[in-house]
């Protein structure tokens, strides 16, 4: 028999609460991670020196500081939603609403990035594909995944955290293979010769992409065990692990002198090739399409619950709201996020990977609004943590990840800020669209 008051306890909106501590690192790790698998990109663009400074001060300048302010309100305001509540709370329903859309309409393009990092990886195998079969197998790996989400929080989680050890164990093989073959600097040359600033942008995009995230887990914080101790402890874990899984694989590889001028996304099963063998290479090759299930289930994890937590706020059609009376899953949100992404699909990682860091600035910057105005208006709320330093400390978290993500939109390129502008002006659009939810 159920204790009294058990179910209300574990059960919080509606939705069962089965994320632990291991479960919910695994599914931050994949939120903004899923280890070295699309950093290729970054080392042909700036240069070898470059690129690992990059690699070793982004989390410190952008992941760092989100990281801290995302565990302050986590702690504080533990509820499903996470941001979107926090900016309710902060500027009113307009501008979480906005965030909401924002957010999930970013969400088609992120998530859309996996699929096609997944046939890109793919061609290890099949090198032959043409572009009816490279979206045919797109949106079977998208809708395999989508039934598993439906299928439950707790069976999505386990599979994050196997994705998990299976993707890293490849990366410290291949780190392990590369060092004792180090013959050169890895930091030399700083600089990648005769590459313009027109790669820039593109090559910025990547970097704070793969370190970007923070605030996207938190949308499951209702859905977790212990959600105020959970999420700053596994936000530390997290970061740790994906610096050190970005920087060893990668400097290891430099030091062993190959051709790192003809790095593309996707390359990373050649280049252990090239350093260990085809036995080695195609292992890296199963930890990279493994990555990309374990990124696409908990992307799709947590941004699928942006349109349930605006439903079940009155703010988005009623239907968002619907909670599978068996499995415990927001399966509509879920299965019109997956359509959606299928849309995306098409696109190359290039284009879908610069979109989808301007439409994230876009938000984050009212995030960080929002936790400097709750800090003045709600001086006395519980924060079991916090972000030490009182003013100055919060300014510090929040003001180098606010410039890096205007850096980011002001070098995103004309046509991509375009796009943003558009995806921008369909929210207060959506809002007058909706007006008929709130009443």
């Amino acid at each position: 028999m159920t204790p009294p008051g058990r179910h209300a306890r574990e059960v919080r909106n509606g939705l069962p609460r089965q994320l632990g501590l291991l479960s919910l690192t695994a599914v931050i790790f994949f939120n903004v991670s899923g280890g070295p698998y699309g950093i290729e990109d970054t080392v042909s663009t700036f240069g070898p020196g470059l690129a690992l400074l990059l690699l070793a001060l982004t989390p410190l300048v952008w992941s760092l500081p989100v990281a801290v302010v995302m565990s302050e309100l986590a702690a504080a305001i533990p509820d499903e939603g996470g941001y979107v509540t926090w900016v309710r709370r902060a500027f009113g329903p307009f501008w979480s609403f906005q965030v909401g859309w924002w957010s999930w309409v970013d969400s088609f393009v992120d998530i859309a990035v996996y699929p096609a990092l997944f046939v890109e990886y793919a061609r290890l195998w099949w090198p032959g594909m043409d572009a009816v079969q490279r979206w045919l197998l797109a949106l079977g790996f998208i809708w395999g995944l989508t039934a598993l989400n439906v299928l439950g929080v707790r069976l999505t989680a386990r599979a994050a955290v196997v994705c998990a050890g299976l993707s890293l164990a490849p990366v410290a093989l291949l780190t392990l293979v590369a060092l004792p073959a180090s013959r050169s600097q890895p930091w030399l040359p700083w600089f990648a010769p005769g590459r313009g600033w027109g790669n820039l942008g593109f090559g910025l995009a990547v970097v704070m992409w793969n370190y970007s995230g923070w605030d996207t887990p938190t949308t499951v914080l209702g859905e977790t065990r212990g959600p105020e101790r959970a999420f700053p402890a596994a936000t530390g874990l997290s970061l740790a692990v994906i610096t050190l899984a970005y920087l060893l694989p990668i400097g290891a590889v430099l030091g062993t002198g190959g051709d790192w001028s003809s790095w593309r996304a996707g390359a990373l099963p050649s280049i252990a090739a090239a350093v260990g063998g085809p036995l080695l290479g195609h292992l890296v090759g199963v930890g990279a399409v493994t990555s990309t299930a374990g990124l696409f289930l908990s992307l799709l994890l947590t941004n699928s619950r942006l349109p349930w937590v605006l439903a079940r706020d009155g703010l988005l059609a009623a239907a968002f709201g619907a909670v599978h009376r068996r499995f415990g899953t927001p399966w509509v949100a879920v299965i019109v996020s997956a359509a959606l992404c299928s849309v995306f699909a098409v696109l190359s990682f290039r284009e879908l990977v610069i979109i989808n860091m301007w439409l994230y600035s876009l938000s984050l910057l009212v995030e960080l609004a929002a936790f400097l105005r709750l800090r003045r208006l709600e001086p006395r709320l519980s924060r079991p943590y916090r972000v030490p330093g009182g003013r100055a400390g919060a300014l510090a978290a929040t003001l180098p990840p606010a410039a890096c993500a205007l850096l980011a939109m002001a070098t995103a390129g004309r046509l991509n800020t375009v796009v943003g502008l558009l995806a921008a002006l369909s929210g207060p659009i959506a809002w007058a669209a909706f007006a008929g939810s709130r009443r």
